[in-house]
Order: structure tokens, then sequence, then C-alpha cells
């Protein structure tokens, strides 16, 4: 039963991976912008929603992020790390921006949408996914609405980041990861190979995303201290991009078209708020402190943590920063969320 099981995740592997690339296929021939991301997202979301199993399993999607880290990594240099000393202020910036963005979403679903104030609180998080979904099990919260309003946040999030980007001017990389140099394959394993000690360390000490961050680690210092150089192999770096925007759209699967329409208005009222609020944030934090504004947006934007990252690359982003930024983002809602549950929770028994 066991091997049947595993066969059967295999398959359905399988079966994603096709209508991933595909996806990315097509977005790129009509100019999606980031169509390796975007174009897999949206093909493996609307299959999905027509009753198809889309799943990718756990060890393609370490893989993936494995890959990512390490060719993210590569794009490090001393100018990407010449700003460090600036980051704290725009971390103060982003501990203001993730109570208001929860506080102002919560509000909106309670009052547009008739969400009860639990369902709100974690349907109005703008990241930290498995943390919330964990949440939304407990009685008196309504887990289906807070999937639905999730998966919208961060479909949407995938596909609006580019256009804002496209409409600012920013020339959109199709695969960012691979240089004039590519890593040699000795060079480009031992680097997996000491990404996943590393990632295995992060794991047990409970860091989200260990395994990108691990790699990220890995690789970044290597390339920062001139240790290695080069990207890692095209054909490598695309497959890991149109999987991680197959992670993305494996959220509508076995939701059916009832759930989403029932849910899809909040999760797109959402989004664009949470938005909205991150952009007036982020251009002044991004001209205040000399940093870019694309690194300054994909690090505000309540996306996804491994999505921003990996859309950071494409648009250019500072690695380092929109990486740190989504770090912080996922501790302040580590101690908000539970702390607003409980204001919840006293409003409701009153």
């Amino acid at each position: 039963m066991k091997v049947n099981g595993i066969l059967d995740s295999w398959r359905a592997t399988a079966g994603t991976a096709f209508v991933a690339a595909a996806g990315a296929g097509i977005g790129t021939l009509v100019g999606l912008p980031a169509a390796l991301l975007t174009g897999s997202a949206l093909a493996v979301c609307l299959a999905g929603l027509g009753g198809l199993r889309m799943d990718i399993h756990p060890r393609l999607r370490d893989l993936a992020f494995l890959v990512i880290g390490v060719g993210i990594g590569s794009t490090v240099t001393p100018e990407t790390t010449a700003a460090m000393v600036r980051w704290p202020l725009a971390f103060v910036a982003l501990g203001v921006l993730v109570v208001v963005m929860m506080v102002s979403c919560q509000a909106l679903l309670q009052r547009g949408f008739g969400f009860d104030a639990r369902t709100a609180v974690l349907a109005a998080a703008p990241g930290h996914l498995s943390f919330v979904m964990g949440l939304s099990l407990e009685g008196g919260v309504d887990a289906l609405r807070v999937t639905v309003v999730q998966a919208v946040r961060l479909l949407a999030i995938t596909l609006i980041v580019p256009l804002v980007a496209r409409v600012l001017g920013v020339e959109i990389t199709g695969n960012p990861l691979t240089g004039s140099v590519t890593l040699s394959p000795l060079i480009f394993g031992v680097l997996m190979a000491v990404s996943l000690l590393l990632g295995l360390v992060l794991i047990w000490l409970r860091l989200p995303a260990a395994l990108l961050i691990g790699a990220m680690l890995v690789s970044g210092v290597s390339h920062g201290a001139g240790w290695v150089t080069g990207g890692i192999d095209p054909v490598l770096g695309t497959a890991a991009f149109v999987t991680i925007g197959a992670l993305i759209g494996t959220r509508f699967s076995g939701l059916g078209m009832a759930a989403l329409r029932a849910g899809l208005g909040a999760g797109l009222a959402v989004t664009a708020l949470a938005s909205g609020i991150a952009a007036l944030v982020a251009v002044p934090v991004a001209y205040g402190l000399g940093l870019g504004q694309v690194t300054v947006l994909a690090a505000f934007a309540p996306g996804g943590f491994e999505t921003m990252i990996a859309l950071g690359a494409v648009l250019g982003a500072n690695p380092g920063f929109v990486a740190a930024a989504h770090v912080a983002r996922l501790m302040f809602l580590t101690g908000l969320i539970p702390l607003m549950l409980s204001r919840a929770r006293r409003g409701s028994a009153v």
C-alpha cells in the first residue's frame, strides 16, 4: 500500500511537471512577465481547479529549493552586500508594515466579507502559510476560507509583482541564475552537498525555508569570498523555476470552483489592500535608504517566502536583502498572529 502511495505521488508529480512546463512555454511565447514562474503557476492552478490532481513530491521540491538557493547565491557580489548597513532601518519599517497589513486586512474581511474575527486574522496573514494553516485547524476557524484566501494571495502576488516591475521599466530576466561562466559539475555537486547539510541543521533549528536559505548562504559566501565562480546550468535553473511556479499552482488542487468562487473576492481584496500598503511603504523606504525600488518591493510584498526570493532573482533584486526581509517578516508574524488570535478570542467571548 505504501509503495502504491509513493508511485501515485510521483505519477501526480510527473503530470504536474508536464502541465507546468507547458504553461511556462506558452507564457514565454505570449510574453508573460517572469513566465517560468507565472506561466507554470497559472497552468497548474487551472488544471487543479479543473479536477486534475496536481502535486509536487517533497523530494523534488527540496531539490528545486537547493538549486535555486545555489543559483541565487552565485549572484552575490561586494556591491550586493555593501547595502547591509542600511538594512536595520528598513526592517523597522517592515515591522510597522506587517502590523498595518494585518489589522487593515482583518478589518476588511470582517466588515466587507462577513468573516468571523479569528478566521479573518488567519486569512489576513501576509505569509507564514504552514504556521497559519496549522492554526486554522483549531475549533472555531473556517479553515476552507483561510485556505482559499491564502491561495489566491500567493498566486495573485506572483502575477502582480512582475507586472508592476514591467510597468516600472525593470528588465525581467527569464533565468537569471546563469552567468557567462557555468559552475563545473564537481563544484556544483560540492555546493549542493554542503548546502544540504547546512539546510538539515537549519531544519533542526526550525528555520523556515531551511534548504533554500542554507543553499543561499553556502553559495553566497563561497562566491562572495572568491572561492568559486560561475552560475548554474541553464537547464537546471529553468527546471527549478518552473517547479517553484508549479508549487504555487498546487495550492488550488482539490479546492473546486465552488470553494474558489466563495473566497475569490475576499482573496483579491486582501491582496490588493496588502499590496497597496506594501507599495506605499516600500517606495519611500527605497528612496530614503538608497535601495532599489524593485528590491524593496520584492522584499515587502506579501507573497510566499520561496516565491518572492525566486521572483526577486528574476527581477534583479538584491537577494540578501529580499531573503533577510522575508525571514524578518516571518519572525514578526510568529509573534503577531497568536497575539491577534488571542485578542479576537477574547472579543468573541465577551
